[in-house]
């Protein structure tokens, strides 16, 4: 064959090199991820809506619930539990850790023992109280896997963070991790709207009620939204009580991973770490806040960043529920935890009389 003229060889397109963007290839994993964490990040916009039309439902709890409704409508449930499940379980896990390491940042040492001891000694006496009688009920009540521990946590401690953070160290069945957080998160919420109505009736004053609400409510944005009602001094004495719970989560944690390394000697020889690391990252995040060192609009920034990472992982958890399988412990569930919402109420209500 003959070779082209040099003047339609001129004429002709020549080949182009790819550029160095088009070349770049995404990690495996997270291109696996992006469909599930975009998702995620839909999911919190979504809430952030809803909480803004609705003030009274707050974002964590709206996340949850869409996380859910995504899971069971037809449209959503084959991305949910197909292409988008890898990225929904990085949200559900890795966001987790990373929004608990934040919470650390709401807390400074100075305050919590501004408290005093009295005050100390009652929040330490709910919470034990409220984490042995939740679980040796729930265990009763037969629920499986670790959701009596889980419930357990959740109540005494902070609510979702709180189960976060125990179900990586004991490595819970993520089935068993959203029912936790649904009959929490729902409890909590539910504090919301009741407590506030027995503000008056019991007989409490605005810094009592603040107290009240910081020994007994879950999450921390649940105990702000109760406990504003009554103006800010009652906000105060109900954040510096919540932040108490907060403090104790790394002991509860070090305790339970103490226990999981003499069963897991039992049968392996690999043992969990007695601290897992982003708890490590907690304890930090409480000596920096408590030094002083970090400007208030940072700290705002982290809290910010911490709720929006939270909504993420419980709509993450959210989606991996199944109502008809959540229904066979559905009823002891419900009772578990009404039972141990009255529980840490009243001995709350008594503490702080008591303390008063």
């Amino acid at each position: 064959m003959s070779q082209a003229h040099p003047a339609l060889r001129a004429l002709q397109p020549r080949p182009t090199t790819r550029s160095a963007a088009s070349q770049f290839r995404w990690p495996p994993a997270l291109r696996h991820s992006a469909p599930g964490l975009c998702l995620a990040a839909a999911g919190v916009a979504a809430a952030r809506l809803v909480h803004d039309v609705l003030p009274m439902i707050p974002t964590l709890t709206a996340a949850m619930v869409l996380g859910m409704i995504a899971a069971h409508l037809p449209a959503l449930r084959t991305l949910t539990q197909g292409v988008a499940r890898p990225g929904l379980g990085v949200a559900a896990k890795r966001l987790m850790r990373v929004a608990i390491v934040l919470l650390g940042l709401q807390l400074s040492l100075a305050d919590v023992v501004g408290l005093g001891w009295v005050t100390a000694l009652m929040v330490l006496v709910v919470v034990a109280v409220t984490f042995t009688g939740t679980l040796w009920l729930g265990r009763r009540l037969g629920l499986p896997g670790d959701q009596p521990l889980l419930v357990a946590t959740g109540y005494s401690i902070c609510g979702a963070s709180a189960i976060g953070a125990v179900s990586q160290t004991t490595k819970s069945d993520q089935k068993d991790v959203a029912n936790a957080v649904a009959v929490v998160t729902l409890c909590g919420t539910l504090a919301i709207a009741v407590l506030p109505l027995l503000h008056y009736p019991l007989g409490l004053a605005d810094a009592s009620f603040g107290r009240w609400v910081g020994a007994s409510v879950h999450d921390v944005g649940q105990v702000v939204a109760a406990a504003q009602t009554a103006g800010p001094a009652a906000l105060k004495e109900a954040v510096l009580v919540k932040l108490m719970r907060v403090a104790l989560l790394a002991p509860l944690v070090a305790l339970i991973a103490i226990s999981a390394r003499r069963r897991t000697a039992e049968t392996s020889s690999v043992r969990p770490p007695l601290i897992p690391l982003f708890v490590a990252g907690f304890l930090t995040m409480i000596l920096l806040r408590t030094s002083g060192n970090i400007p208030e609009e940072a700290l705002t920034h982290a809290a910010t960043a911490q709720h929006l990472l939270l909504a993420a992982a419980l709509f993450g958890l959210g989606s991996s529920i199944h109502l008809p399988s959540m229904t066979r412990t559905g009823g002891r569930m419900a009772l578990l935890g009404l039972a141990s919402w009255v529980v840490i109420a009243g001995l709350s209500y008594l503490g702080v009389i008591l303390t008063s």
